[in-house]
């Protein structure tokens, strides 16, 4: 008996064993995340996608890039869902969204499905993700997801090794980076550098294959971020894996790309009929140190021009709506903003066009303040990606945010327009898919 082992997009995989399907993250979109554009390029047959039989989705945990419902949407509602999440709120729309078999994953709890068994292992940060263990002819293949490994796990599944194979997230994504380019611009100008426990621990787990997993996706094709925010090309991370593990065999898995797998060997299989690959597929990421960042007024006319009504409600909000939510949040007391602080918010509407919204800050208190002269800290955000913030539930790394002048000793998750907008915003994108879907039946 074999395993055969397909890449559908990202942290997406069909596993397929004695004549049983199951998926984990299934992505079916290109983009996804709104702005997630696949890497390598590919499109995917819908009509096919609706038709397949599928006995369970296993989904690791509750970010956008990993639970679409819009790619949820294509498969048959009688399938059974897996999910490693700590809300409620989650299950509850996957409910709505109209699938009937929606199950709780725990932290090694095994879950037995014909030849397969699916046990869920602790990933560094419990509280959002997870790792999938999978056992199957006989095989054991361990699925990272995107996760980062908890010293515990790693004990744990060395029990295991030699593994047969690994599917490891190679790709360490520098969102804080591009988020606040001035405070980090000595890092950007530095050539990229392996996490230094990543020798370490695929050492003890001694796998037969890697597959260098997840991050299968560029940005808008202008943006800037696909040179600054992916480090690690697939030629790094192969170079290196032969300098740690010279025994092991790196294995790239385009979108599509099938592998049996069985004790003696890892043998190409028939491809994913429904995925379809365009255009040149072994491309790699272009990163370059020292990039000088385009200015938000030219980023923001990338986009299209809002609706009268949602350049209104984006308006609104920051000169009541953010005042009313950033009242209502406890400010942690290690913040930057704890001590009085003048804060400007600068939206660019689709022109280029600024407007700017200054605020005197001091903890839980705001107030508009024109008269403030020199802002401590400025926040820059086109209007368009602001109205998709609060309408369309869009995340953080595709919002184009700029923070200015923030401190090194600062986190920059403190920006008072990134804890009104993300603060209470749990499940913010399915919803707004949920609607969605639900408008168009």
């Amino acid at each position: 008996m074999t395993l055969k082992i397909s890449r559908i997009l990202h942290a997406g995989y069909v596993f397929e064993c004695a004549g049983r399907r199951i998926v984990f993250d299934p992505i079916f979109e290109n983009p996804f995340s709104r702005n997630c554009h696949a890497f390598p390029p590919v499109r995917f047959d819908l009509q096919q996608i609706r038709a397949l039989p599928v006995d369970a989705v296993f989904i690791s945990h509750f970010h956008d890039d990993h639970c679409s419902f819009e790619s949820l949407d294509l498969l048959d509602r009688a399938t059974p869902i897996y999910l490693y999440c700590h809300f409620e709120e989650l299950f509850a729309l996957i409910r709505e969204l109209g699938f009937s078999d929606v199950r709780s994953l725990k932290v090694d709890e095994a879950v037995q499905l014909g030849p397969f068994e699916i046990i869920p292992r602790r990933a560094l940060d419990a509280d959002v993700d997870s790792m999938f263990h999978v056992r199957a002819a006989g095989l054991n293949v361990l699925n990272v997801v995107d996760a980062w490994m908890d010293p515990e796990t790693l004990e744990q599944l060395k029990a295991y090794a030699p593994w047969d194979m690994v599917l490891w997230p190679f790709q360490t994504m520098r969102e804080v980076d591009v988020i606040a380019p001035s405070r980090a611009s000595s890092a950007l100008a530095q050539s990229p550098q392996l996490p230094e426990e990543w020798p370490e621990q695929l050492q003890a787990l001694a796998p037969r294959y890697v597959v260098p997993s997840s991050c299968q996706f560029v940005q808008e094709p202008w943006s800037w971020y696909n040179h600054a925010m992916f480090p690690i090309t697939y030629r790094r991370f192969g170079e290196a894996l032969s300098e740690w593990l010279p025994q092991t065999t790196v294995v790239r898995m385009n979108p599509s790309v099938s592998f049996e797998l069985s004790a003696q060997e890892l043998v190409a299989a028939a491809a994913l009929p429904w995925v379809l690959p365009v255009g040149e597929q072994d491309v790699d990421f272009d990163y370059r140190p020292g990039l000088t960042p385009p200015p938000t007024a030219q980023i923001a006319q990338h986009f299209e021009a809002l609706t009268p009504e949602q350049s209104a409600l984006a308006r609104e909000f920051c000169r009541t709506g953010l005042l009313e939510k950033y009242r209502d949040m406890e400010l942690p007391e290690e913040s930057y903003f704890a001590a009085p602080c003048g804060w400007q918010l600068t939206v660019y509407d689709h022109v280029g066009k600024a407007e700017q919204f200054r605020y005197r800050i001091h903890a839980d208190q705001i107030e508009c303040d024109d008269d403030i002269a020199t802002p401590q800290w400025q926040t820059e955000i086109p209007l368009a990606k602001l109205y998709a913030g609060l309408a369309l539930g869009e995340s953080l790394t595709s919002m184009y945010v700029r923070i200015n002048g923030a401190p090194a000793d600062a986190d920059i998750v403190d920006d008072p327009l990134i804890r009104c907008l993300f603060n209470d915003a749990f499940a913010a994108y399915q919803a707004a898919q949920l609607k969605r879907l639900q408008a168009a039946r």
